[in-house]
C-alpha cells in the first residue's frame, strides 16, 4: 500500500470519527441540560413545598442558587449531584443535593432522593438508602427535549 492509498482512506476514518463522536457529545450536552433543567426544577418544587414533610419545618426560605455537579449512569439509574444555596429565615444555607433517576415503563421517575448540609460523593449503592416519597414529580419538571 502507498502513502498515497492511505492518506484518503485515513482521512475520510478521520472525519466519520469526528461526525459520529460529536453527534455523541451533542446528545450528552442535550442530556446535560435536560437534567439541569429537571433538577433546579424538582429542587424548587421540593425545598420549597411546606407541609409536614417541610425541610424546614416552617420557616421562610429564598433559594438564590441551585448549581448541577455531574450527570453521571451508575447500572440502571442516573444519578444527578448538585448543590442549593438559600436563606432560611435570613440565615445562609448551603445543602448538597442527590437524586437517583430511573426510568420506569418509558417514563422517567425519582426513585432516591437526599440533602445534607456538607458535600458528598454519592454512589448508587448509598444514595440507594433513601428512597424518594413522590411529593414532585419528576415527570412534570423534566421535560423530553426530544
Amino acid at each position: 500500500m502507498t502513502q498515497e492509498g492511505f492518506t484518503p482512506r485515513y482521512l475520510v476514518l478521520t472525519i466519520v470519527f469526528f461526525i459520529v463522536s460529536g453527534a455523541g457529545f451533542a446528545r450528552g450536552a442535550e442530556d446535560f441540560s435536560g437534567y439541569e433543567m429537571g433538577f433546579t426544577n424538582f429542587i424548587t418544587c421540593e425545598l420549597t413545598r411546606m407541609g409536614p414533610d417541610s425541610y424546614f419545618k416552617g420557616k421562610s426560605v429564598e433559594i438564590t442558587m441551585i448549581d448541577v455537579y455531574m450527570v453521571r449512569n451508575e447500572s440502571d439509574l442516573v444519578i444527578i449531584t448538585g448543590a442549593v444555596q438559600c436563606f432560611v429565615e435570613d440565615t445562609a444555607k448551603t445543602l448538597y443535593a442527590a437524586l437517583g433517576v430511573k426510568t420506569v415503563m418509558d417514563r422517567e421517575k425519582v426513585m432516591y432522593f437526599t440533602t445534607r448540609p456538607r458535600d458528598f460523593s454519592i454512589l448508587a449503592t448509598e444514595l440507594m438508602r433513601y428512597p424518594y416519597k413522590e411529593r414532585c414529580g419528576w415527570s412534570r419538571y423534566r421535560l423530553d427535549i426530544n
